[in-house]
């Protein structure tokens, strides 16, 4: 069994500190996703990936969920989304009154980003796949 170092005290109570004063916006994201409610997915909420903490992330599909208000800046945004896909995670990012206004249309958004379909690696190049979906027409 792996063993993670422990988290830096800092960040373990600036995760605990930020889920205690949710902004309006990660409450009502949060419950759409909260205890799996967006198909089974487990999402966590104000979670470390050091020296980050991604507002809310689904480990299993490493994907992290950033919502954008008035104190994100471009440049810095920039600089931590390519540092955590180096890491492997998948960033989508939502402004805070798109999620007040469409929570709806934002968790399907997230649903329809974790949840693509996986791309088949050697597609048919006749079509195959489509005609086995239809009926055979077949004349006696």
């Amino acid at each position: 069994m792996k063993l993670k170092p422990p988290l830096p005290t800092t960040t373990l109570e600036n995760s605990r500190r930020l889920r205690r004063e949710m902004t309006d916006a990660e409450r009502k994201l949060w419950r759409f996703l909260r205890a799996g409610q967006l198909g089974g997915l487990k999402f966590r909420r104000q979670h470390p990936i050091p020296p980050y903490i991604a507002d809310f992330c689904c480990i299993a599909k490493k994907l992290i969920v950033e919502l954008d208000g008035s104190q994100h800046t471009n440049s810095g945004d920039a600089f931590r989304t390519r540092a955590l896909r180096f890491q492997g995670w998948q960033i989508i990012r939502f402004w805070d009154h798109d999620v007040l206004l469409a929570t709806e249309a934002v968790a399907e958004a997230i649903w329809n980003i974790a949840c693509k379909p996986y791309p088949h690696p050697n597609p048919s190049p006749d079509g195959r796949g489509a005609q086995a979906q239809t009926e055979p027409d077949h004349e006696q």
